[in-house]
Formats: structure tokens, C-alpha cells, sequence
């Protein structure tokens, strides 16, 4: 799932590319993905986008009076084209969901490949009348380290499961949280509220500004490649730690797994995987 690095950097590419260009057509080849039918999506044709932003995991494209906002889910992502594609769009066929093109002749594809399709868009009037902006908590790099303790304070929660809490912090998934809790040398497991913040507050900082410089100036199609190459934990189940040398471990769950270092975060331990414990029964 796009995060806030690769957000970051996707705004930073289309900003001066988007940026009072006009839309002269939107073609939607996935109904799904679409979320709001009131104002049409047919309204966006001849107007100026005046506003590239992210809030959160989403993508929001501003005009005038409206706002189109664009949550890639878990395999979403966006596709640019200097100049737009000849081809028919065919509904319900392949990973294309929306089609948005300019009148400078480009033109950009919000993709979803799989079977599964939880990628949405909405074109609202305001911000808030999409639930999911509306409840976002505070954006985890404006966080301080006060705002951090006061948000897991009285979490008896797991720190992972906190920190992934779009209503707590804004912009960290799965693969960040792995990532940042591995510097901070945290369990995932860790109750929140007992955590060092301070430490954890610096984690997040040098692990999201490290990851942003990496992949802003990228293309959208580079983006999401250079991401996987720059994680320690995330994705590396079995290889070595480049820390402390251990092997990486993980925990499976119903839709997605976790990975950590147990020499660096749980001093030697492994953490219970039930789904695992259970096939090894």
C-alpha cells in the first residue's frame, strides 16, 4: 500500500505537471472505484486543477469548488502518460480504474491490478464529506514528540496497531511501521503506552525522511521499485539483519504479514504467529 514517502514523492512529480493544466475528459473502466455520484464525475471536464496535495495515504487534486481524492488501497498506484493513449478503455478489464485526460495531451491512470478492488475516488465539495479525510488524525512527520505521547498515553493497544490508525497518525501502513519500529528497536508487539516516544519520534523521522530523499525527483513507475530496495525488515522474512547479523522473522495474519529483527527488537525471541504455529501442528 502507497505510504507517505511514496505519496510525497508522487505529489512532488505531478505537481508541476498537474498544476493549471485543464481535464478536457475522465473515463471510469472500474465502477467500483468510483464513490460518489453527486457532483458527476463529468464535471471535472474543462476545469483547472489548481491543487496537488496529499493528505494522509490519499491523493487530493484541487479545482475549483471541488476536490477529487484518490486512495490507491493496497495495489493501487498511478500512471502517467506524457501523451495520452490511443486505446479504447474497456470496462471491468484489467488493473485501469479512472483515466484523467489534459488538455496539455497527458494524461494519468489510477491502476489497481488484482482481482481485489478497494482503490476509491470521490469528487466532493469539501474535504470532510469523505469519511475517511474527514477522521484522519494528525500527519505523523508534523507530529511532536508531545502530540505522540499524548496519542498512546492510555493505548493498551499493540504499538504496530497504533501507529498504523489513520484516526491517530495519518500516513504510515505496514511496511513504514515495520521499518521505523526496527530502528526505534521495538517489538510490534509493545504496548503502546509503554514505549519511549522520544525514541520512537526520532525513529519516524529518520526512517520517513531518509525514505522521502530517496524517492523524490523518481517517476511514478520508479517509485514504487526504489521503495522495496530501501527497507532493512519489510519484505526480507528469512534474510539477514543488517544490523546485528539475525535472521528476519515474521507473523502472518488473514490478509497481510509483519516482519521483524528478533536480535534487534525482542531481544532473541521469536513472536507468537498463530496462522504459522497452527500449519506446523
Amino acid at each position: 500500500m502507497p505510504e507517505l514517502p511514496e505519496l510525497d514523492a508522487l505529489v512532488e512529480f505531478l505537481r508541476p505537471r498537474l498544476i493549471g493544466d485543464f481535464v478536457t475528459r475522465v473515463d471510469i473502466a472500474e465502477l467500483s472505484l468510483l464513490k460518489t455520484v453527486d457532483p458527476s464525475i463529468d464535471a471535472l471536464a474543462g476545469l483547472e486543477i489548481t491543487e496537488v496535495d496529499r493528505r494522509g495515504k490519499a491523493l487530493i487534486l484541487g479545482f475549483d469548488g471541488l476536490a477529487l481524492v484518490c486512495r490507491f488501497a493496497r495495489m493501487g498506484w498511478l500512471n502517467w502518460h506524457d501523451t495520452a493513449p490511443n486505446s479504447p478503455i474497456k470496462m471491468g478489464k484489467g488493473p485501469l480504474g479512472m483515466r484523467v485526460s489534459l488538455a496539455s495531451g497527458a494524461a494519468f491512470d489510477l491502476i489497481e491490478p488484482g482481482s481485489k478492488k478497494n482503490a476509491a475516488v470521490s469528487l466532493v465539495r469539501d474535504l470532510s464529506e469523505v469519511t475517511a479525510i474527514a477522521s484522519l488524525g494528525p500527519d505523523v512527520l508534523s507530529t511532536t514528540v508531545d502530540e505522540l505521547s499524548a496519542a498512546l498515553a492510555e493505548s493498551t493497544s499493540r504499538i504496530k496497531t497504533v501507529l498504523e490508525d489513520q484516526r491517530i497518525i495519518a500516513g504510515l501502513g505496514n511496511a513504514y511501521t515495520d521499518e521505523i519500529l526496527h530502528t526505534a528497536k521495538l517489538s510490534p508487539f509493545a504496548t503502546a503506552k509503554t514505549v519511549d516516544t522520544r525514541n520512537l519520534h526520532t525513529a519516524l523521522h529518520e526512517v520517513l525522511d531518509t525514505a522521502r530523499s530517496s524517492l523524490i525527483g523518481l517517476p511514478p513507475w520508479k517509485i514504487k521499485t526504489a521503495k522495496k530496495r530501501g527497507f532493512s525488515v519489510h519484505g526480507r522474512t528469512g534474510e539477514t539483519c543488517p544490523v546485528c547479523g539475525e535472521t528476519i522473522a515474521e507473523v502472518s495474519f488473514a490478509d497481510k504479514s509483519l516482519q521483524y529483527c528478533p536480535g534487534c527488537q525482542t531481544g532473541g525471541k521469536k513472536l507468537s504467529d498463530r496462522r504459522m504455529d497452527r500449519l506446523l501442528k
